[in-house]
């Protein structure tokens, strides 16, 4: 199993709890939940935007972008990665409920 994003995270963690110098990831803890939020906004905007322009390698950057984001707004709000893995794995036990998805899909 790739742990890519455990290891991400811990070191977003790290940043956090050691803040060093000149460090994006420290600035953005710094200024704060209204600076980071909309930062995840702006990534989020720039994926759909790249999927949009249908360029692959544009795309892929901006997921990570979304990514590394979503996590600093997960450490900041104290959200635990396993958590957000457990409920993707949760949430996988239920492929096939479709029925059960569309209204999901309805309701957002």
């Amino acid at each position: 199993m790739d742990h890519t994003l455990e290891t991400l995270y811990q070191v977003v963690l790290d940043r956090k709890a050691h803040p060093q110098e000149g460090s994006y990831t420290c600035y953005l803890f710094e200024k704060g939940l209204d600076k980071i939020l909309k930062k995840v906004g702006e990534e989020c905007a720039e994926t759909i935007i790249a999927a949009k322009n249908n360029v692959p390698s544009d795309t892929v950057g901006e997921i990570s972008d979304l990514i590394y984001h979503l996590m600093v707004m997960m450490a900041e709000k104290g959200i635990p990665l396993e958590d957000v893995l457990a409920e993707l794995d949760r949430r996988a036990q239920k492929i096939g409920n479709l029925k059960q998805m569309k209204q999901v899909d309805k309701e957002s």
